[in-house]
């Protein structure tokens, strides 16, 4: 692929590792067009850290927190390159990340969407994420998490990239019209590689393309913050995009394990920011579901999108889905 790449990373208070993020880009063996930091009002002097760099890294600092999904959409209208690589500013891509991202691209024709190995800052020798997964219950997940990194594995398949770190091709983000902000933050990427999917675009991962992440280092793995987010938006992702009819067959079993979910995470402190998310996500759903892509969706589309959901496991066997964060000090969920 000679196509011309432009980064964005979206930051907020995150001047502790920014410089590490940027000075990690500003080494790739391809080099980007542009780096564009889109600062969501920080107050921390990282927008100070990452003006005082100059060209190729261009800041956009907005007045106030915008959310991770209006602050990449901000980043992607005034981007020059053919293809858009979104970095998380708390994720360190090793030098050859760019390369191998554009050579997984240029390897799968009609592959828009690519996927990073991402693994853990702190055991980089485990995978944080190779993509997101679903399954039938609206469980999301991280793809392969836990397991042993691979850099040699072949580009492969996905339901679609991680927001964290991914390349995604200009064309297909326009069509997409790029990440939905009603989520502000959280699962955008997920409803971004899910409208994909109605439209037929392709995701592959790139095992060989590797960044060092440091997982929620921004809003915290456990916070009541990322527990809200994560509550509202689930019922808008599935309202927006669970293929119909299989939704109205799969909707006692979607709601019997957000149930489990939600009393899960009220037995560690949550509860309030866990039923506040699920009361006003219900809300938003019921409000914006008809302008999803599943509501008028062609049977045969909606069982080729059904598909690529995995299928749902015993409610006991989850967490194991989440059971390495444990082993990185981190709250399995």
């Amino acid at each position: 692929m000679t196509a011309t790449v432009s980064v964005i990373v979206v930051n907020y208070n995150g001047r502790r590792f920014l410089k590490r993020c940027l000075d990690a880009v500003l080494a790739q063996t391809l080099p980007a067009l542009e780096i564009i930091v889109v600062d969501n009002g920080s107050t921390d002097g990282s927008r100070e850290e990452a003006a005082a760099y100059g060209p190729p890294v261009q800041l956009i600092a907005l007045p106030d927190n915008r959310g991770f999904a209006a602050a990449n959409n901000i980043g992607a209208r005034v981007a020059r390159g053919a293809w858009l690589a979104l970095l998380n500013n708390d994720a360190f891509p090793e030098p050859d990340w760019l390369e191998a991202l554009a050579r997984a691209a240029t390897l799968t024709p009609g592959a828009n969407l690519v996927a990073t190995q991402m693994v853990f800052d702190a055991r980089p020798a485990m995978i944080n994420s190779t993509g997101i997964c679903i399954d039938r219950s609206g469980v999301v997940w991280d793809r392969q998490g836990g397991a042993a990194t691979d850099t040699i594995a072949p580009v492969a398949p996905v339901f679609g990239p991680s927001g964290g770190a991914a390349l995604i091709q200009r064309e297909a983000w326009t069509a997409l019209g790029g990440f939905n902000e009603d989520y502000f933050m959280y699962f955008e990427d997920v409803d971004f590689a899910w409208r994909a999917r109605w439209l037929g675009q392709q995701a592959v991962v790139a095992p060989a393309a590797v960044v060092r992440h440091m997982h929620s280092a921004s809003s915290g793995q456990a916070s009541d913050r990322k527990t809200y987010w994560l509550a509202r938006n689930k019922w808008l992702l599935l309202a927006r995009n669970y293929p119909r009819p299989h939704f109205w067959r799969q909707a006692p079993l979607i709601a019997a394990y957000d149930l489990l979910s939600c009393a899960a995470t009220g037995l560690v402190g949550r509860w309030g920011a866990a039923v506040r998310g699920r009361r006003d996500g219900i809300r938003l759903a019921l409000a914006k579901a008809r302008y999803g892509p599943a509501q008028a969706a062609a049977p045969a589309m909606a069982d080729a999108v059904y598909s690529w959901l995995e299928p749902a496991i015993a409610p006991w066997r989850i967490n194991a889905r989440y059971a390495h964060l444990a082993g990185l000090g981190l709250p399995v969920r």
